[in-house]
């Protein structure tokens, strides 16, 4: 090794110096190492290359490996899938880097010392994920490729495990070859024939070939179906809310089946106004397509909905798993479903679910764009990529349509195919023409992973069919209880209030975390828009250094409704910063019942959702009673006697209620969480202060509303302190804090409400 190698210091995700673990190099090899010898110029990486996913950044490496002699593994991460923000950081490694351990045997023997290849080599690739234009991309933030082992020769790295990969592709053309009669031999000459590459230079060996023929041969394709619909049997006379559904052939073979669970059921009662089917992936050993059907509940967790096996991939194929699939929900179908870019899938879903809106994952379409634009482009690859972003997130069609045109001059794509394929389906896939639909945030390209990271773990569940349902079941049951632990009642804890404002307040006491990190992001750009009155009930908002353009907020103040042109609430069920802006420049301190969707507050299930339009005088003794609810089941959680009792005592309650005589009001005259959006319930803020308003219209002076005592605890009587406000405020509806009753008897101005 040459002693001269210049280093670089990488930085860490938010730019600060990382600590000495977290540092790289990369290093400037001698002339006479085989990487200047045999590895192009563009194949070396470097640091603050990009990569759409770990995968590609990890076959990248793989290519780079072996042409200089060595072969790689996965090491250590950051973060976990599906956990928080998932994998953060990801290391790859040379195959003989570290060292080998002693393990003990299940005897408590240390096993014998079998030689390894590990000899501690330095050799490493980091990645970090990070988001350019709300797009997250992995990038290269530390390399070396100092080894202290001899690299091996062309006709040798091949050998090594890690370099005789057999793509899905393959396996299939593999397993048709085999259904054929063809020897080993003539498959492996067929397809060296077929790619074009010389005698023994395929990624695999005989070897190879002939144990994954082995593992299909272990794969009983006649029995195996018949233990699948059985164990279905099974599960089903367990569990009568268990459904499945399947289909024979003419030869009596299972062609397709389907299934879901009990629990999947009830979520998707709640959460299956936004559904992702994933067709992408296969079980390579039956040579049946895979079929996932996922959502998202109100703490933006993966759901599972159901499970679709089908035999052959066309219109018929899928017409009948999304047949079936309605029929376990009750007829039911999604507002919105999204896919991979499938034309026979497309068709189907126009068919089986024309009233569903049906789009494109981005994700799906934006894997392929370094195989189709990256060679063509060169160097402009990047800035049409940024380009493409910014066109995909716009929220005008005509804003949309202008500047694709402009795209496609500045590249010169007139004639690119797969451009003129994404223009005819741009309202499969563009946002502008997506907005005006609920997705609940399934588009984005986060919660995408989120659902990659659910059906890869279903994936990896793969063995014999019976088996697979069973486990597939264990997955879907431990997504369950962690959703549970989310939605469980816990101890009051104080919510961090960032804005200060009212609207905030009563937000956080309805949504879950999860929506409610989503409007407090709208919240905090509220105050960068100008508000300005066009006529009675339109308002026209537009960032402060538009000086043309923005977006139209109508608002019917007697009807209570409020709507924008960029459709964010219709498109994610959250009020867009817009809105939010004009609420509070016209003295709107809480958020309007309709504006909270079920699906994303703390309580989302239908049947827990108290009626709506009711007597006013009912709100405080409902807020009362769920609170009870709440504090109820914290306290009893704590041991399974609790617990006992609990259940017990609330049967007797139940009982006696029902038999207590009913109202002589209509379900409709009772309130919920202050329909009217004129009240708001109360909430503590970050500095323990409790906050209660209540208000008229947005033209009226505001009234103090009564402050009470809060509930002695632990005998002391804590008395709630009044906010205080200083500052002035004048609106553009000429309201004065001089002549202000609130102000005035409470030493209150407007800096305080004005607070955006």
């Amino acid at each position: 090794m040459s002693e001269g190698t210049s280093m670089v210091m990488e930085s860490s995700e938010n730019g600060t110096n990382l600590s000495q673990d977290d540092t790289g190099t990369i290093v400037e090899m001698p002339e006479s190492t085989i990487l200047s010898q045999q590895t192009s110029v563009n194949l070396v990486p470097f640091i603050g290359q990009r990569f759409i996913s770990q995968d590609a950044a990890y076959e990248f490496y793989c290519s780079f490996a072996k042409q200089c002699g060595f072969s790689i593994r996965r090491h250590r991460t950051r973060g976990k899938d599906g956990v928080g923000r998932g994998v953060t950081r990801r290391d790859f490694t040379c195959h003989r880097g570290g060292y080998p351990q002693m393990k003990l045997s299940e005897d408590g023997r240390m096993q014998r010392n079998r030689k390894s290849f590990r000899c501690g080599c330095q050799a490493y690739m980091r990645i970090v994920r990070r988001a350019d234009f709300n797009v997250p991309e992995w990038r290269v933030t530390a390399f070396s490729n100092i080894h202290n082992h001899e690299l091996l020769k062309t006709n040798e790295v091949c050998l090594l495990p890690a370099h005789c990969t057999i793509t899905p592709d393959d396996k299939a053309r593999i397993c048709m070859f085999a259904k054929a009669g063809m020897s080993v031999r003539q498959m492996l000459r067929l397809m060296e024939l077929e790619k074009g590459v010389r005698l023994g230079c395929l990624l695999f060996t005989e070897i190879d070939v002939r144990n994954l023929l082995q593992s299909f041969r272990n794969v009983n394709r006649d029995n195996d179906p018949i233990d699948l619909i059985a164990m279905c049997k099974k599960l089903k006379d367990e569990d009568p809310n268990f459904q499945y559904d399947f289909k024979l052939d003419g030869h009596n073979r299972l062609d397709h089946i389907a299934w879901t669970y009990a629990s999947s059921v009830q979520l998707y009662e709640t959460f299956g106004d936004a559904v992702v089917f994933d067709t992408t992936h296969r079980l390579d050993s039956y040579d049946m397509l895979l079929g996932v059907w996922v959502g998202v509940d109100n703490n933006g967790m993966a759901s599972f909905f159901g499970c679709v096996l089908l035999r052959d991939e066309n219109i018929q194929s899928f017409s009948w798993g999304l047949k079936t699939f309605r029929g376990f929900m009750k007829g039911k179908a999604p507002q919105t479903l999204l896919s991979d870019q499938n034309m026979w899938l497309k068709e189907a879903i126009a068919i089986e679910m024309p009233e569903t809106k049906h789009a494109f994952s981005i994700c799906h379409i934006i894997s392929k764009f370094s195989d189709w634009f990256s060679v063509m482009l060169g160097s402009r690859y990047d800035d049409w990529k940024s380009d493409f972003y910014r066109l995909y997130s716009l929220e005008q069609l005509e804003d949309f349509e202008e500047e694709w045109r402009e795209m496609i001059d500045k590249y010169g794509l007139h004639d690119n195919k797969h451009i003129i394929s994404l223009y005819a389906l741009r309202m499969f896939w563009a946002l502008p023409f997506l907005r005006p639909y609920f997705f609940a945030g399934l588009t984005s390209l986060c919660q995408s992973e989120t659902i990659l990271a659910f059906i890869q773990r279903i994936l990896s569940a793969q063995s014999q069919l019976d088996r697979f349902v069973e486990q597939v079941a264990e997955i879907v049951e431990f997504n369950d209880r962690i959703g549970s632990k989310q939605k469980m009642p816990r101890k009051p804890q104080k919510v961090c209030l960032k804005t200060g404002s009212p609207i905030e307040s009563h937000a956080a006491t309805i949504l879950t975390p999860y929506a409610f990190g989503k409007l407090q992001e709208e919240l905090l750009l509220a105050p960068q828009y100008a508000s300005f009155v066009v006529d009675e009930d339109c308002f026209e908002v537009k960032h402060h250094t538009q000086m043309d353009g923005g977006c139209k907020v109508i608002w019917i103040l007697c009807e209570e409704q409020i709507s924008c042109s960029c459709h964010y609430f219709e498109f994610s069920g959250i009020l867009c910063r817009h809105v939010l802006r004009v609420l509070s420049t016209n003295n709107c301190f809480s958020i309007p019942d309709q504006y909270l969707p079920g699906r994303w507050r703390i309580n989302s299930s239908p049947s827990t959702n108290p009626p709506k339009n009711a007597m006013r005088e009912h709100s405080e003794k409902i807020q009362l009673l769920e609170s009870t609810t709440s504090r109820l089941i914290a306290e009893s959680v704590e041991t399974e006697e609790r617990l006992d009792v609990a259940c017990e005592q609330t049967a007797i309650v139940l009982s006696r209620i029902k038999d207590l005589p009913r109202s002589t009001h209509s379900a409709n005259d009772i309130i919920y969480n202050c329909q009217s959006g004129l009240i708001l319930p109360e909430v503590g803020d970050t500095d323990g202060i409790v906050q209660s308003f209540t208000m008229g219209t947005p033209h009226e002076p505001l009234s103090s509303g009564k402050l009470k005592d809060r509930r002695p605890r632990d005998g002391i009587d804590i008395t709630r302190k009044q906010r205080q406000f200083s500052g002035s405020y004048s609106g553009q509806f000429e309201h004065d804090s001089s002549d202000c009753p609130m102000m005035g008897g409470d030493n209150l101005n407007g800096d305080a409400l004005g607070y955006m």
